[in-house]
């Protein structure tokens, strides 16, 4: 008989801290993205005898204003820990992070709907140095700009049992830090990291009997997904062998797609914890909770939701906008720009139809055009204003789509962000003149005596082939609506 396994999955989160100096030490915090090696170190980060750390306030406050965003239980009173081990990149032998009294205890992240992630801690530690093994050589190089980092690090409850959730989580994790402006969290440059923790259990059994296996320093949310479900077919595939799974850390083969053995996993006491004696503890009052919590944004999931209910956007365009929050600050500016164009009478449409119109455009021409560029909106020289005014001459009918994309296209090059003046420019304004339309329309139906026959006689074909004429005729800068409705009024009459 074989039996049914199922997974649990536990994620573990690094994040390093985007604050001017290190977490200890007066050194730039350049995020270990340095040109040159060595170039951002100090005696202490470096670790040379006698030197004391200083904690980074802002780097603290960063880590209890994350935990505030994800529910957690902050502490009034955390410290520092050493945590014992030796490594090459990390020169004092012991790394300065917390054991017992994080800064944040329990919280919980929803991920989607009926699904919530309880989180277990978040605490706060220094980033290592990196090194590097050239190629056609027998030594190794270290480079500690990276030593001393800020570093936090979030650790989940076991409330996961599939890949996609655990990659959803770490893509929401993201775009709270982001929210929150203490993290850009570039996982291509190694500004968070991910490690999962995956056991299976039998059906019948405890979910926590199975045997724990760490996969570390996953750099991207495809290779959160694709450890995790390698993972799971090789243990299941052990287990039902009658194999035994040992619990060990594993590394993810990017080229091979497998996870692959590195080190039998270490227990807490292997660490031998014990309490920086360099760092008094900490205490925090309910007023520096308090004002720690004021400087909480909306948050995504909120923002989702009013973006939904008070401007009346799909799904889609709501989860687009609301992913970056500088793209829906920029959002919500422009809807505040076609409020005043309505105010000042400059907008004739109705003020919903161009705030959808707004989000539609940003959702579909401009992301795909910044895509291209490699540009944020921020970076995209168009003013909420600009935009605005783009928005409201397209909703009243002012040029047709053609001309958007051209117009939108010029303002991209910075040259003239002004949408009015690029019209002008290029001649591109629809012409929704009736009295010049009808003429043109007359001569079209005068010239085409047979497709007026076919209309009569009851091919629809027909008429769209003399509104194919008229917009020929004017080069496509005629109304449309206004065309079909001059040409139904002399073919009816």
């Amino acid at each position: 008989m074989i039996m049914k396994y199922t997974p649990v999955i536990g994620m573990e989160v690094h994040v390093e801290l985007r604050t001017e100096s290190k977490m200890f030490c007066s050194c730039r915090n350049g995020l270990g993205q340095e040109a040159e090696p060595n170039v951002h170190i100090c005696p202490v980060c470096t670790a040379q005898p006698g030197a004391l750390p200083t904690p980074n306030r802002l780097a603290i406050e960063s880590v209890q204003r994350a935990g505030l965003a994800l529910g957690c239980e902050l502490a009034r009173h955390s410290k520092f820990d050493r945590k014992n081990y030796f490594y090459p990149d990390l020169p004092k032998g012991y790394q300065i992070s917390q054991y017992d009294e994080p800064f944040c205890g329990k919280g919980a992240l929803t991920i989607r709907e009926g699904k919530t992630v309880g989180i277990t801690r978040i605490h706060m530690e220094e980033d290592t140095g990196k090194l590097y093994h050239p190629a056609g050589t027998k030594h190794t190089l270290v480079d500690l700009n990276r030593s001393g980092v800020p570093l936090m690090e979030l650790v989940t409850e076991p409330d996961i049992d599939n890949a996609a959730d655990a990659r959803l989580f770490c893509q929401k994790l993201r775009q709270i830090l982001r929210y929150l402006d203490i993290s850009d969290a570039d996982m291509e440059k190694g500004q968070m990291r991910c490690e999962a923790n995956i056991s299976l259990y039998a059906e019948g059994e405890d979910r926590l009997s199975g045997t724990k296996v760490e996969v570390k320093n996953l750099n991207s949310f495809k290779a959160v997904a694709g450890a995790i479900e390698y993972e799971i077919a090789r243990q299941t595939k052990a287990l039902e062998s009658g194999e035994k799974i040992e619990q060990e850390t594993r590394g993810w083969d990017e080229n091979g797609q497998k996870t692959v053995s590195q080190r039998k996993k270490e227990s807490a006491h292997d660490y031998r914890y014990f309490p920086e004696p360099d760092i008094p503890p900490f205490s925090f009052s309910e007023a520096d909770i308090e004002a720690l919590r004021l400087t909480i944004p909306e948050l995504p999931a909120a923002k989702e939701e009013r973006f939904a209910k008070q401007y009346g956007l799909s799904s889609e365009a709501v989860s687009v906008i609301t992913a970056e929050k500088p793209t829906a600050d920029y959002f919500e500016a422009v809807v505040s720009e076609i409020g005043e164009k309505k105010d000042s009478k400059e907008l004739v449409a109705g003020e919903e139809k161009a705030i959808r119109l707004a989000a539609n455009y940003i959702v579909t021409e401009l992301r795909k055009r910044l895509v291209e560029s490699g540009k944020t909106i921020s970076e995209s020289g168009i003013t909420p204003e600009n935009y605005a005014e783009f928005i409201v001459i397209i909703a009243d009918g002012k040029i047709n789509s053609s001309a958007a994309q051209t117009v939108l296209g010029e303002m991209l090059k910075g040259e003239d962000n002004d949408p009015s003046h690029i019209i002008d420019r290029l001649n591109l304004a629809q012409v929704s003149d009736t009295g010049e339309l009808e003429g043109i329309v007359d001569a079209i139906l005068a010239a085409n005596a047979k497709s007026v026959e076919d209309y009569h006689a009851g091919k629809q074909n027909a008429f769209q082939f003399l509104i194919g004429q008229v917009m020929k005729e004017t080069k496509g800068k005629a109304n449309p609506q206004v065309v079909s409705e001059i040409l139904r009024k002399r073919l009816e009459a």
